[in-house]
Formats: structure tokens, C-alpha cells, sequence
């Protein structure tokens, strides 16, 4: 039996609750049939932690993340506290979990499955074999800059105002992951920014372009407007390798991406802090990037294989149990490939199923493939 590995496991609003509990049934297997020993805590975040706490996001599961080796996070928000002050909104629950462990990277792949290149709103040709990594810088920038807010003017006019600001230290820590996994992969690094209209952007490619000639000069650099980039990933996919983005243009980016795919129900992430280099530990956190899904919560027809590639992810990146990663994304491939859709993902000919049919077919799969 491996050792144990503390996971906090924060499943939030709409259908996050729904996919959390297929893939919980995954962690249940693996310690089953794979020896994996998990301590699990479940807690609040967002809307749900509003209601019972007051807060998105407590003090109380702060602290529980950063004692755990890793955090698996559903979704948050909902019409429900659509009317919230900004500051106390469910959204906010991610954006303070990102801020208290230092998760400063998010990693968004987007990559097109050989049995749903049909699904995607793209040409076959254009889409078949896309495999993309998004890194989003996730701590800085507009979503976090000073000062902000909006103010009435003497004329009785409103205005609104965000600062987007990064310091060089910010953009180096997450131009190394781009690198770092750019050699491991295809050894591309596209790096995005509006260097032409924004001192922001400015700044980023600088701090890039001195990074890449001191340490990464066997990795090919490019630099694209984030505009381009966007009008690029609908024409041509297949050229980009690793994407690097502040947390602005990461989001826009990376979901634009994972639209290449077919459906954001299928798409993981995970989001990292830094190393420690007394423990080699870094805090983690793994999400699915669909949302909460206000709209189908509750129906049972959401799409849980985000939400278990989420977790694929968690075993690779903060446990290094790359086999059973690898065993459980081949698992959700076989399943489509062998014609079960939930909603999302619908095509002609396929069998429409729900929410636990989709995950009990990926547990039949595990099975097969270690029997």
C-alpha cells in the first residue's frame, strides 16, 4: 500500500457536487485495485460555503489546503448569488485559494480525442490531432491589480478601472513552466501578451526574451499578440505547442482552446505553486474548467470525464503515479471510443447517456484494462 496522501476534495455548486461523486468512485478504485492510499477531507467553497459559512471561501478550508498534498476543486457560482456584492461573490472562493497556496500556474491541455474530432465545431482536418497546453499565469495581473473599482465622477457618470500589473519575478516563475514543459514536449513555446497597446506586455516580452536567451535557448520562442493568437487557434491549431499567458489572456486563451475540443465538459486543469526545495512538495490544485453549470445541475446529464482527467492530472503532477494517470485517461478514451456521449458531446449514431452511466462505463474500463 502506498503511503497515504492527503487529499482535500471541495466539490462547490451546480454540477460540481454531480462529477465530483463519479470521480470519487475513481479514487475508491484506485485504492482498491491500485494501492493508492488517500486520506480525504471534503469541504465548502463558494456558493455552498456562502450559504453554511458566510464566506466563499473560510479560514477553516484555507488552512485544510494547505495541509493537504493536493486540493481536487469542482466548480462554483450560480444564479443563486448572481446579486452578491462583488466582494463577497462565489468566484471569489477560487481566486483566494489561488492567492493563500501561491498557485501561480495553470496548466489548461486541449487536446482533440481521435473519437470526438467529429464533435468539435471545426473541420476534421483542422482539429485532428491538436494537443495544446495552456500555461496561465494565475496571481497577477488585472484580475488581482491595484487599484481598482468603480467610482462615481462630479458629472454623475460612473467609471470602472482595473490595473493590469506584473513584476519581472511573476513572469519568470511561469515562463519556466511554459519552458520546462515545452522541452518535454514538442519544444515550441508561443508566449501571448499585447506588447503593441499595453507597457504590461511590454514588460512580458522582455522578461521572456532575456529567459528564454539564459536558460532556454534549445526551446523555439515565439511571440504573438494575444488577438492573433486567438484568430490563429481557429485557423490553424496544429502550430501551437505550449501557449504562455498572463492570467488575462490565459483564460481567454485556454478556453478558446479547449473549445477546439468539442466540449468544455472534457477538459481538465491543474493550477501550481512553487516548489519547496526543502521537501521538493508544491501546493496543487485540480480542477475541471466547465463551471458550475447552473442550467443542467441536478438533471444527472453533466459530463464527469473533466472532472476524472482532473484527477488523472493530480495523480501525475503531485504524486508522479504516471501509470495510473495514464490508465485512466486511456480508460475515458476507450469509453467514447466505443460510442457512450453525454449531452455535451452528442454526435449522430452515438448512445445518449447520463452523468453515472458515462462513469460507471470508465470504472467497466479500468477494469478491463487491469484484469
Amino acid at each position: 500500500m502506498a503511503a497515504n496522501k492527503k487529499l482535500l476534495v471541495l466539490p462547490g455548486d451546480g454540477i460540481g457536487p454531480e462529477v465530483m461523486r463519479e470521480t470519487r468512485r475513481i479514487i475508491d478504485w484506485m485504492a482498491r485495485r491500485r494501492s493508492l492510499s488517500f486520506e480525504i477531507e471534503e469541504g465548502l467553497v463558494g456558493g455552498a460555503a456562502i450559504d453554511a459559512e458566510g464566506t466563499p471561501c473560510s479560514d477553516t478550508t484555507v488552512a485544510r489546503a494547505k495541509a493537504a498534498d493536493a486540493v481536487l476543486f469542482g466548480s462554483v457560482g450560480g444564479p443563486k448569488w448572481d446579486s452578491l456584492p462583488f466582494e463577497q461573490r462565489p468566484e471569489l472562493g477560487i481566486l483566494r485559494l489561488r492567492q493563500e497556496l501561491g498557485l501561480f500556474a495553470n496548466l489548461r491541455p486541449a487536446v482533440v480525442l481521435d473519437p470526438l474530432v467529429d464533435a468539435s465545431s471545426l473541420k476534421p482536418d483542422v482539429v485532428r490531432g491538436v494537443d495544446i497546453m495552456v500555461v496561465r499565469e494565475t496571481t497577477g495581473g488585472v484580475y488581482f491589480g491595484e487599484p481598482r473599482g468603480v467610482e462615481t465622477l462630479p458629472d454623475g457618470k460612473r467609471r470602472g478601472f482595473d490595473t493590469d500589473v506584473y513584476h519581472e519575478d511573476e513572469i519568470i516563475r511561469v515562463a519556466r513552466v511554459g519552458f520546462d514543459l515545452a522541452r518535454k514536449r514538442r519544444g515550441k513555446l508561443t508566449s501571448v501578451e499585447k506588447a503593441n497597446v499595453m507597457q504590461s506586455g511590454r514588460l512580458w516580452r522582455a522578461v521572456v526574451t532575456e529567459l528564454h536567451k539564459a536558460e532556454y535557448a534549445d526551446v523555439e520562442l515565439q511571440h504573438m499578440y494575444a488577438d492573433n493568437c486567438a484568430m490563429q487557434l481557429c485557423s490553424r491549431p496544429k502550430q501551437f505547442d505550449v501557449i504562455l499567458g498572463s492570467n488575462l489572456f490565459g483564460d481567454v486563451l485556454s478556453d478558446l482552446a479547449a473549445a477546439l475540443t468539442g466540449s468544455l465538459g472534457m477538459l481538465p486543469s491543474a493550477t501550481l505553486g512553487a516548489i519547496d526545495p526543502a521537501t521538493g512538495k508544491r501546493h496543487a490544485l485540480y480542477e475541471p474548467i466547465h463551471g458550475s453549470a447552473p442550467d443542467i445541475a441536478g438533471k444527472g446529464i453533466a459530463n464527469p470525464c473533466a472532472q476524472m482527467l482532473s484527477f488523472a492530472m493530480l495523480l501525475r503532477w503531485s504524486f508522479g503515479f504516471e501509470d495510473e494517470a495514464k490508465l485512466l485517461e486511456q480508460a475515458v478514451e476507450k469509453v467514447l471510443a466505443g460510442g457512450l456521449r453525454t449531452a455535451d458531446i452528442m454526435q449522430t449514431g452515438m448512445a445518449r447517456v447520463g452523468t453515472g452511466v458515462m462513469g460507471e462505463a470508465v470504472m467497466r474500463e479500468l477494469e478491463k484494462l487491469t484484469a
